[in-house]
């Protein structure tokens, strides 16, 4: 009986007017940060919190993540170029299109600059706006990495299972250009889009339950371990962003997965041990 694969091939730009390009990712990341902004909203509202500080919070949170997400890509993946050409290294970090972002990097923006966000609004503790971001962020992320399956991009190693997906327009793996030379892959995009989606519904509830009277850091430490445990066992089914990572038993995405994880258990730790919110 003959295998039932996805063939994948859809056109990740959606229509050029007048030489201006409007692609799937571009949306999802737009969709990205307007859901987070409605999430975040939400439970400011909720919480009897203005919404100017969610409007605030939304800025710090757009220009942290792209920073924080390209910095970050160059940072942990493009570290060769650096050591051979620091000046080139530096130019195509800040030269359009930003077509490399990394999510480990994106969390050092965030977390940093959500600290310059509570030192500017006093009576608003960290933690509170992490435990309130980190659920937008879920909802963001499952965005991001539709993104990045309508990209074609971040593809998993080759499968046999009947859900494997053949990516037409992937040319990293498939160098021929021959279509019948694609491999099914795993759909590593949709399985951490999906994930995603269900941290964000969880967290919510978690929330819900509760609102402004949730421990502080319940909700980040849940996050930072569940998202990042799940990230670590997925890189299994992932092709390698970046060619050095093929001579390290754990790849990049891996080996940042672990402090990720250890950073949420503290966290978590420490809001069982403190009631106050």
């Amino acid at each position: 009986m003959a295998l039932a694969f996805v063939d994948w091939n859809p056109n990740p730009e959606i229509f050029n007017l007048f030489g201006f390009s409007v692609r799937y990712y571009g949306l999802c990341f737009a969709l990205a940060f307007l859901s987070g902004f409605q999430v975040v909203s939400y439970m400011f509202k909720k919480e009897g919190r203005p919404v100017e500080q969610a409007d605030q919070l939304l800025l710090y949170a757009m220009v942290a993540t792209v920073v924080g997400a390209r910095v970050g890509h160059y940072v942990f993946y493009e570290f060769p170029l650096l050591q051979a050409d620091p000046l080139r290294f530096l130019i195509q970090m800040i030269t359009p299109p930003f077509s490399g972002l990394a999510s480990h990097g994106a969390a050092i923006g965030l977390f940093t600059a959500f600290y310059i966000y509570t030192k500017k609004n006093k009576g608003i503790s960290y933690l509170y706006v992490t435990d309130r971001i980190v659920i937008a962020t879920a909802l963001a992320g499952f965005f991001i990495r539709f993104g990045n399956l309508m990209n074609s991009e971040i593809i998993g190693k080759p499968t046999q299972l009947p859900w494997g997906f053949k990516f037409y327009r992937d040319f990293e793996f498939n160098m021929s250009g021959d279509p019948s030379m694609v491999l099914a892959r795993h759909p590593s995009q949709l399985y951490e889009a999906l994930s995603c989606l269900v941290i964000f519904v969880f967290l919510l509830w978690v929330w819900n339950k509760k609102k402004q009277h949730t421990k502080n850091g319940l909700l980040t430490g849940l996050f930072m371990i569940i998202l990042f445990t799940l990230r670590f066992f997925y890189e299994f089914l992932k092709e390698n962003q970046s060619a050095f990572e093929d001579q390290l038993s754990l790849n990049m995405g891996q080996i940042l997965s672990i402090p990720a994880v250890v950073f949420g258990i503290i966290v978590l730790w420490y809001s069982n041990r403190n009631t106050t919110t």
